[in-house]
């Protein structure tokens, strides 16, 4: 086990300092599309002058969201340096959310979401796409996978729900269908599947809303609704661009098979 396991951290190592290497990184962003880049920007500028229009002073806002956007456009792509930024996107996200006691958003992201980001950015490294290390192999669900994820999915929604009322969670039932979306999110991209970003884009509703009556109260959460409505414009795309990989990368291993 130990053996396996710094093996596993070698490999890591290897493939962050591949993509990290001055090809990797020139290759990467050749691939970005113009959309892609509009997409980036305009998604930051709208966070960057909605978060000075407010006198907000809380930089790790800013700062959180800034690398959310970057972190999706990386996902959207099927490149495993997105599940790297996911866990740093996780740690600002985990702080933001304690300060207006959304314990369930705390939970999720710094007990759920990290600690997962790190098991699907090994699994994405393992599932390389044709040696291609900044592009992830897109998988399937097996019958098995899809009746796990229903039932853990189940189970987790009504273990939370419990624990976020024993904790004084505000919005109860919004936070609680807001771990389950993340954790439904969560699973689907460690079995890299497509529909992990659908369940990403239901999330990003229910965080909308969320960060809606939070901002009711505070007027300085509203660069968070600003944040999750580009995350939404941001999910969207990225499960219609891993569909165009999934065609793509099926499409190469038809032609290779004949």
């Amino acid at each position: 086990m130990r053996k396996h396991f710094i093996r596993v951290v070698r490999s890591l190592k290897i493939r962050i300092k591949c993509f990290f290497s001055g090809a990797g990184m020139r290759s990467f962003f050749k691939s970005i599309s113009v959309f892609e880049w509009i997409m980036w920007c305009a998604s930051t500028v709208c966070a960057t002058v909605c978060f000075f229009a407010f006198g907000n002073t809380n930089y790790h806002y800013l700062i959180g969201a800034v690398i959310g956007f970057t972190m999706l456009i990386f996902m959207a792509k099927g490149n495993p340096f997105g599940q790297i930024l996911s866990i740093v996107f996780s740690v600002f996200y985990g702080i933001i959310s304690y300060s207006f006691k959304y314990y369930g958003e705390m939970i999720t992201y710094l007990g759920m979401t990290a600690p997962m980001a790190v098991f699907v950015l090994i699994t994405w490294l393992k599932n390389p796409y044709n040696g291609n290390r900044t592009e992830v192999k897109v998988g399937t669900l097996t019958k098995l996978e899809k009746i796990l994820f229903v039932v853990i999915s189940a189970v987790v929604t009504v273990a939370f729900f419990f624990i976020l009322r024993a904790l004084g969670t505000a919005n109860l039932l919004v936070s609680t269908l807001s771990v389950l979306t993340s954790f439904m999110a969560v699973f689907l991209s460690s079995r890299r599947s497509r529909f992990y970003a659908v369940c990403y884009a239901l999330n990003d509703i229910v965080l909308i809303t969320l960060w809606g009556m939070a901002s009711s109260e505070d007027i300085m959460y509203l660069p968070m609704v600003v944040c999750f409505s580009a995350f939404l414009i941001m999910d969207i795309y990225g499960f219609v661009n891993w569909g165009r990989i999934r065609k793509r990368q099926s499409e190469n291993t038809q032609t290779l098979q004949k």
